[in-house]
């Protein structure tokens, strides 16, 4: 079959607007994605070049076929399992800022470049005290996009139509804050001069975002029949889901130059993302936090049989419309809307998203995604939430073994093994805890300031609910013990 090309899809070359660091599979189905759709309704006309960040790794595949790729998106659309296929035209070139260091900082004088894109995972955005402004290139991203900043106020004399939006998507809490942070340290570290700075301030737009789509990536399983179906060979396919959100956060108002929303597309602009942040937090993950562990001990492996067990999708849908939604702050029906599309997005029949996987870490991730609103629920209505309650007690059943082996501590389900994974000086507190009697286990728990922040023991009627559920999962198992309280 004929390789993918610019020739064979027909691409509008269209002056380059957006500099990537990273071309993974995220940005590719994301950002990428989003951009070729507002291009070809005439709302954006730019094009994009990708910057591999890193030393390693190969962009053969990319330049064999002209950065020309293909995503499928594969969900419940409208009720009914679809699969959207969508060939991606929006990438011009993809450069290596190492291997071709010269063609990459050139982009800097490029007049029509205006935004960079970037995720380099969540240690990407850090500060390095050991960067120099004359590593070509630098070796941390803050550091490369320091020097290329500065190389374009430079070479465009300060120009204040000069200055670039930056956009980055690292999944840490306000990435954009933390990206001026660090450029801001290294120009003070290189001792660049006050000018500069000042243009950092005035002409350049440092955004936070939040972004949310399930990429799954290269299909390798099915690579070469999709590739039959497409008539065509494309060894940079990208599988997705249909949901999308991004959620983007500045000062400065870009949301007229950058118009996204125009094109149909999920892109909310504000000044404020914290309650889009608290949103897919505390009902997408919390939903996760909450149900899996109980699920895994009812037998269930992955979320799609979770979301075909009744018992724990109405345990789930309790959590989320009952506890969890009446402690948040966005207008009501924007809530619903949303924990309906979470619910259609765990009944996606194309993702098999593998409870144990969710299960890593439960302790920080209960602290983080379901305490709030636990603790908002106590606040608000003067009772516990049963839901949120119990599934402290299913992660302290979940959380049951004395062996810690390969850094995992060991549990059971029906005389099978399974690994528990988290941080060392947790795994040692359950294997050494866990098979104490419930009162004694669940006050151990509780009380343990270092897991939650406080002393979850003190808050009235937790400590007694909690040795109750615990009582029964212990004498019923997982199941029963949920038909008894919930069924």
């Amino acid at each position: 079959m004929e390789l993918l090309s610019k020739e064979k899809t027909g691409k509008v070359e269209r002056p380059v607007k957006v500099l990537q660091f990273g071309e993974g599979n995220f940005l590719r189905a994301f950002v990428d994605y989003m951009i070729d759709i507002a291009n070809e309704q005439g709302k954006f006309n730019g094009d994009i070049v990708l910057v591999k960040p890193i030393e390693f790794g190969s962009l053969d595949r990319f330049h064999e076929q002209e950065c020309q790729y293909t995503v499928q998106l594969r969900g419940i659309v409208d009720g009914e399992p679809k699969r959207i296929n969508r060939i991606v035209t929006s990438v011009a070139d993809a450069v290596d800022a190492y291997g071709e260091y010269e063609k990459y900082a050139a982009y800097a004088k490029l007049d029509t470049l205006r935004y960079i894109v970037s995720n380099t995972t969540e240690a990407g955005i850090v500060y390095d005290d050991t960067d120099r402004l004359e590593m070509n290139p630098p070796k941390s991203y803050p550091g490369k996009l320091t020097k290329f900043l500065y190389e374009r106020y430079k070479h465009f004399n300060g120009a204040m139509d000069k200055g670039l939006v930056m956009l980055p998507v690292e999944l840490i809490d306000d990435n954009g804050i933390h990206l001026k942070e660090c450029v801001l340290k290294l120009a003070k570290l290189w001792e660049l001069e006050d000018e500069f700075t000042a243009w950092l301030d005035e002409a350049c737009v440092f955004t936070s975002t939040l972004v949310d789509r399930i990429v799954t990536g290269y299909p390798r399983d099915e690579a070469e029949e999709l590739c039959r179906e497409f008539g065509y060979q494309d060894n940079l396919i990208v599988t997705g889901e249909p949901f999308a959100l991004w959620v983007i956060e500045s000062a400065k108002d870009i949301s007229k130059e950058f118009p996204l929303p125009d094109a149909g597309l999920p892109v909310i602009f504000t000044d404020n993302q914290k309650p889009y942040k608290q949103r897919k937090v505390r009902i997408l993950n919390g939903a996760h936090t909450s149900f899996v562990l109980a699920s895994y001990l009812c037998g269930n492996d992955i979320v799609l049989e979770s979301m075909n067990d009744d018992l724990i999708l109405n345990f789930m849908k309790a959590t989320i419309f009952d506890e969890v939604i009446p402690t948040l702050t966005l207008p009501k029906q924007d809530l619903l809307d949303f924990a309906e599309a979470v619910i259609t997005r765990f009944n996606n029949p194309y993702v098999k998203h593998a409870l144990l996987s969710i299960s890593l870490n439960s302790v920080s991730k209960w602290r983080a995604r379901c305490m709030p609103s636990f603790l908002g629920y106590i606040e608000k209505e003067g009772k516990l939430p049963v839901h949120l309650t119990f599934s402290l007690a299913a992660l302290m059943a979940f959380y049951t073994g004395t062996e810690i082996r390969d850094k995992a501590l060991i549990g059971h389900r029906d005389g099978e093994e399974y690994n528990i994974m988290d941080d060392a000086a947790v795994l040692e507190f359950f294997a050494e805890n866990s098979t104490k009697d419930a009162k004694e286990y669940t006050h151990a728990v509780l009380s343990n300031e270092s897991f939650w922040g406080q002393d979850l023991s003190a808050l009235p009627g937790v400590e007694d609910a909690v040795v109750s559920y615990t009582e029964d999962i212990r004498a019923l198992g997982m199941r029963k013990a949920m038909e008894k309280i919930f069924a």
